[in-house]
């Protein structure tokens, strides 16, 4: 037998109205009746109200909770690829402390070959690239004034040889006139002379007035000074002679230089080479044409000696200020790789760099040449026993940066202050922050400055 089911309050209300709407008379007589009757339950109404409030107040409690939960949760770490890093093990041991730049090889000994005059390029007969010796004639110009000049300096030439011709000859006949005349006052004073004597004697015998012997010797002593006088004026002629000569043969020497200042600059219009190599360029900065006219000055052809050649490399300031001469360096021509050492650095700098001269001390691979674009890296020291790593991207020495380690044993790199030392071209020293073994990010991690952790994938 199947249990009744239970009846509430609504069911025998429902089941009343059916019955008092089927019989009226029993509704009559059920109304009458007490147990027939809706009894209220204010009980029920307020467990209903606290259920409802208590299970508001635990929903505000719960999400109360899971907010503090969530605000306490870390940030999710963001994920690198492991192919898209560079990662380094910090090591203890020696270092190599280098420095690198990149720069040209350029010869020794450059051959400037520069116009003496102006004048216009009449032919071309070597191109550059070429080998040429001294003697090469690489083009030729034309001037047909300065061959002028020539032509007249070399006719003022044979004209003061000629008038020095006339001068000795004319000095020549006044030094013999000269002689003549002295030749004859020393006559006239040796008669002069004895006709005094012979008077002196005679006046005194009474033969002769004394006033005839005073005019022979009067005429006897004049001429004794006429003599002394021509003998000092011999000896002015003798250097006015040579200061004349000497005059004339320094404006022959005036017009003799000038003269084979022409010829040597109408011979220089056949422009030569002037040392053996190999011809680098023709002109300065444009190349040379038949038909254009060039200045006095202008630089004509380069000349190089392709088997002497030297590096000179450019150095960042900041690493150029431990490179002292002598340093042992290598060049890479990216044909070979040459050693040389520092023999010369730039006392200023340019471009905030300092240019450094290598000299070559190894055979030169084939294909180097002037101009070549080469790497060089000079050797600063090498330290021993110091902890060092990789040169991250953004770390620069005697600095403080934040890198990203690796914990062990799982996928997650944290950031962490690291104090750098001294570097090299692709390593640099660890003073504080690191230890030997650790794994630590080098590459540029700026896109994560925001975080303190990323995951390595």
């Amino acid at each position: 037998m199947k249990p009744a089911a239970p009846i509430n309050d609504a069911a025998l209300h429902a089941s009343g109205s059916t019955r008092n709407a089927a019989n009226p008379r029993a509704a009559w007589h059920g109304s009458e009746h007490p147990a027939a009757m809706d009894i209220p339950r204010p009980d029920l109404a307020r467990k209903r109200a606290r259920r409802r409030w208590l299970t508001g107040l635990a929903a505000v409690a719960g999400l109360a909770v899971v907010t503090i939960a969530v605000m306490r949760l870390k940030p999710a770490a963001p994920h690198v690829d492991r192919a898209t890093v560079w990662i380094d093990t910090v090591k203890r041991g020696e270092m190599l402390r280098q420095v690198r730049g990149n720069g040209t090889l350029i010869p020794e000994r450059l051959q400037y070959v520069q116009a003496e005059s102006d004048g216009r390029v009449e032919r071309i007969f070597v191109q550059a690239g070429a080998l040429v010796t001294p003697d090469t004639v690489l083009l030729e110009l034309s001037n047909p004034e300065l061959k002028q000049s020539a032509f007249d300096a070399e006719w003022q030439v044979k004209g003061a040889e000629a008038q020095l011709i006339r001068l000795r000859v004319q000095l020549d006949s006044d030094r013999l006139t000269h002689e003549s005349n002295t030749a004859q006052l020393t006559a006239e004073l040796t008669t002069a002379t004895l006709e005094a004597k012979a008077n002196q004697i005679l006046a005194k015998e009474g033969l002769v007035g004394g006033i005839e012997n005073q005019k022979t010797q009067a005429r006897a002593d004049e001429l004794r000074k006429r003599v002394e006088i021509e003998g000092r004026r011999a000896s002015f002629l003798t250097d006015s002679a040579k200061a004349q000569l000497v005059v004339q043969d320094a404006e022959i020497a005036k017009l003799t230089a000038q003269l084979e200042l022409k010829k040597r600059q109408v011979a220089n219009l056949q422009v030569r080479a002037g040392i053996e190599g190999v011809l680098q360029q023709l002109g300065d900065r444009e190349q040379l044409q038949v038909g254009q006219r060039v200045a006095p000055g202008v630089t004509l052809a380069k000349v190089v000696q392709p088997q002497q050649l030297k590096a000179v490399i450019k150095i960042a300031e900041t690493q150029a200020r431990d490179i002292q001469i002598g340093l042992k360096a290598e060049i890479d021509t990216r044909n070979g790789v040459i050693p040389g050492q520092v023999i010369r650095i730039d006392p200023s700098s340019q471009n905030g760099t300092v240019s450094v001269d290598i000299q070559l001390n190894g055979a030169l691979p084939k294909g180097a040449r002037p101009d070549l674009s080469v790497e060089g890296t000079i050797e600063l020291e090498r330290l021993s026993g110091v902890i060092h790593v990789g040169r991250p991207v953004q770390g620069q020495p005697e600095s403080k940066v934040g890198l990203f380690r690796l914990v062990p044993g799982t996928d997650e790199a944290v950031r962490i202050p690291v104090r750098l030392g001294r570097s090299s071209v692709s390593t640099i020293e660890i003073l504080e922050g690191l230890a030997v073994g650790d794994q630590v990010v080098l590459s540029d991690m700026s896109q994560w400055d925001s975080h303190d952790r990323v995951r390595i994938n």
